[in-house]
C-alpha cells in the first residue's frame, strides 16, 4: 500500500504542543555532569579470539575483548543522595567496532555518550556499560549463525545482570555510587535494545530451547552446561560474579531493539517502551527474519518494537503509562501522529504495519533504509579507529561509506535532534513507571494546560497557537516534524492565564 505523507509543516503544526519546563527527571535541569571512567564490575570468558584458534580468552586481556567496565555519569553538584540508575547498553551487532562493518559499536560512540550526558543532566545516574562481544556472522549455515548470535546476546544479558548485582552489592556496602536500587532502568541502543528486551523476558530454560533455537540434530544452540544460565549462574566456561544479590530491574527502554521470540513476553514483565525506524533493514519493526545482505538469514521470527509493544500493552504490562499516553506533551503527540502515518506502510520484511499502538515512537525520516537516525560519526575518526585496531584504512572508509546508505543525511544536528526526541519520549514514561511522580508529577504537568488550540488546520502562511494555563509554569514551545525531529524551539519564560503565539509557517519547507 502506497501512503502519501502530508507536507512537513502541516503535520508539524497539527501535533505541536507546549509543556512546562525544568522538571527533574523529565527535562535537563543540570548544566554539567561528571564522569568516572573504566570502573570494573565483572570479569568473564570471551569468545572474541575464537577465529584465531583460541576458544576463550578472559575479558581485559586483549584489545578486542575489553574489560567489563562502565563509565558512570552523574549530575554535577547534585544534593540528592540516591538517584534512579539507568544502565546504558551500546550498539554494535555484538562485534567490535569496524570489525562489525560499522563506524559505531562502542560505548564511546557519539550518540551513546550524548544520551548518557543528557540523562545525567536530567538528574539520573547512568552506567555506560561494556559487555562481551563475539560471534561469527560468516558461519557456513544458518543454524551456526543463529546459534552464534543468540549466544552473543545471551552472554551480554549475563553481563548486564552481573552489573545490576554489582550496584546492589555496592548499595549494601556504603552505596558510593548513590544509587536508588528500587529504580533501575535498562536503556538499550540498537543491539543493546536486544539485550534489554531479552534481560526482562528470558527466565525459563524452555524459552531458549524453542524449536527454532535447536540445531539440525535437535541439540540446543545455547548449552547452559557450558555457558551458564540466563542469570550467569553455572556453566563450565562461565565465571559467576557478584552473586547473592537481586537481578531485578523496573523498566526497559529500547532504541531499535528486537526480541528473540515473542513468546518470551509474559504478563507481569516490566514496563517497556521503544523508539524504532520502521525502515530498519536488520531489526524488523514487526516480526520477521534478521538478514545481512552479504551473508543471508541469521535468525528467524524476531519481533521488533511494534509487535513487542502491541503484546506488552495487551498483557497489561504497560498500563502504568496510560496517563502519559492520554496527555498532550509534544513527544507523545508526535508519536501518535507518526504511528498514524506509519499505518499501512510495509517494514523491511514486507509486513504491513497495522493500527497505531501506544508506547512506541516510529521514526519516519524519509530515508528508505534508516535504522539509527540518532547516530553520528565522522570519516576521519572512523579511518583512524580502523588503523588503531591494526586494520587497513580502507576498512574504515568502507564502514563509513556503507553506513551512509542507511543514514545519507547523517549530521551532528540530526543526531542531537533524535536524541532529544528519544529522551523526551522516554523520560516522562520513566517517571511514571518508577513512581517518581511525587518528585515530578506528570499529572500536574498535564493539568497545567486548561485548553489548547491550533488554527487554522491545515496550516496557512500564519498559524496561531493559543492556550490557557491554570497554573504558573515555565513554558517552552517545540515544533516537531513527522519523524519526531525538533525543528525549532522557543522558551517564553514563566506564564499563567491566556497566551497565544502566531507562527510564520513559510520559513519551513514542505517535505
Amino acid at each position: 500500500m502506497k501512503k502519501t505523507i502530508l507536507p512537513l509543516i502541516v503535520t508539524l503544526l497539527t501535533f505541536t504542543s507546549v509543556f512546562a519546563q525544568n522538571q527533574r527527571y523529565v527535562n535537563e535541569v543540570f548544566t554539567n555532569f561528571t564522569v568516572q571512567n573504566n570502573v570494573v564490575y565483572s570479569v568473564n570468558n570471551s569468545v572474541i579470539a575464537a577465529s584465531q584458534g583460541v576458544p576463550y580468552v578472559q575479558t581485559g586481556t586483549i584489545p578486542q575483548a575489553p574489560a567489563l567496565v562502565f563509565d558512570l555519569y552523574e549530575p554535577e553538584n547534585d544534593t540528592v543522595a540516591e538517584r534512579p540508575l539507568i544502565i546504558m547498553l551500546h550498539t554494535g551487532t555484538f562485534l567490535p567496532i569496524i570489525y562489525n562493518g560499522n563506524p559505531t559499536g562502542a560505548r564511546q560512540d557519539f550518540a551513546t555518550t550524548k544520551i548518557c550526558q543528557s540523562y545525567a543532566k536530567r538528574g539520573y545516574t547512568v552506567a555506560n556499560l561494556e559487555y562481551r562481544l563475539g560471534w561469527n556472522p560468516a558461519a557456513p549455515t544458518q543454524a551456526d549463525r543463529a546459534g552464534g548470535l543468540m549466544k552473543a546476546v545471551y552472554r551480554a544479558i549475563q553481563d548486564t545482570k552481573s552489573a545490576v548485582r554489582f550496584f546492589r552489592k555496592d548499595y549494601e556496602n556504603g552505596n558510593q555510587w548513590g544509587i536508588d536500587t528500587s529504580r533501575i532502568i535498562l536503556c538499550g541502543q540498537g543491539s543493546g535494545g536486544w539485550i534489554a528486551l531479552g534481560y526482562s523476558t528470558v527466565d525459563k530454560l524452555a524459552e531458549v530451547q524453542l524449536p527454532k533455537f535447536l540445531d539440525a540434530n535437535a541439540v540446543p544452540l545455547v548449552d547452559t552446561a557450558v555457558i551458564g544460565d540466563w542469570d550467569g549462574i553455572g556453566g563450565e566456561f562461565n565465571m559467576e560474579t557478584n552473586l547473592g544479590y537481586s537481578n531485578d530491574i523496573h523498566m526497559v527502554c529500547s532504541m531499535g531493539g528486537g526480541m528473540g521470540d515473542l513468546s518470551w513476553l509474559e504478563a507481569g514483565d516490566v514496563p517497556t517502551i521503544a523508539v524504532h525506524c520502521p525502515t530498519d533493514p536488520v531489526a524488523t519493526y514487526t516480526t520477521g527474519d534478521v538478514a545481512i545482505a552479504s551473508i543471508g538469514v541469521v535468525t528467524t521470527d524476531i519481533s521488533g518494537s511494534y509487535d513487542v509493544m502491541k503484546k506488552a500493552n495487551l498483557l497489561g504490562n504497560n498500563t502504568v503509562f496510560d496517563v502519559v499516553n492520554a496527555g498532550n506533551d509534544p513527544y507523545t503527540l508526535a508519536a501518535h501522529a507518526a504511528s498514524l502515518n506509519a499505518e499501512g506502510l510495509a517494514d523491511i520484511g514486507g509486513t504491513t504495519i497495522g493500527a497505531p499502538v501506544d508506547n512506541v515512537f516510529p521514526f519516519l525520516t524519509g530515508n528508505p533504509f534508516e535504522a539509527a537516525p540518532w547516530d553520528f560519526w565522522d570519516s576521519t575518526t572512523t579511518v583512524n579507529t580502523a588503523i588503531a585496531l591494526g586494520l587497513p584504512a580502507a576498512q574504515g572508509t568502507q564502514a563509513h561509506v556503507s553506513n551512509l546508505q542507511q543514514n545519507p543525511n547523517m549530521s551532528m544536528a540530526k543526531s542531537m535532534a533524535y536524541i532529544d526526541s528519544t529522551l523526551g519520549f522516554f523520560c516522562r514514561r520513566i517517571v511514571r513507571a518508577t513512581n517518581l511522580d511525587g518528585l515530578t508529577d506528570v499529572n500536574e504537568l498535564e493539568n497545567t494546560v486548561a485548553s489548547l488550540q491550533i488554527y487554522p488546520n491545515p496550516a496557512s502562511a500564519n498559524t496561531t497557537i493559543s492556550m490557557v494555563l491554570e497554573n504558573e509554569a515555565n513554558v517552552e514551545m517545540r515544533l516537531l516534524n513527522l519523524s519526531g525531529k525538533v525543528m525549532t524551539a522557543k522558551n517564553y519564560g514563566t506564564l499563567v492565564g491566556s497566551w497565544s503565539e502566531k507562527i510564520n509557517t513559510t520559513i519551513f519547507s514542505a517535505g
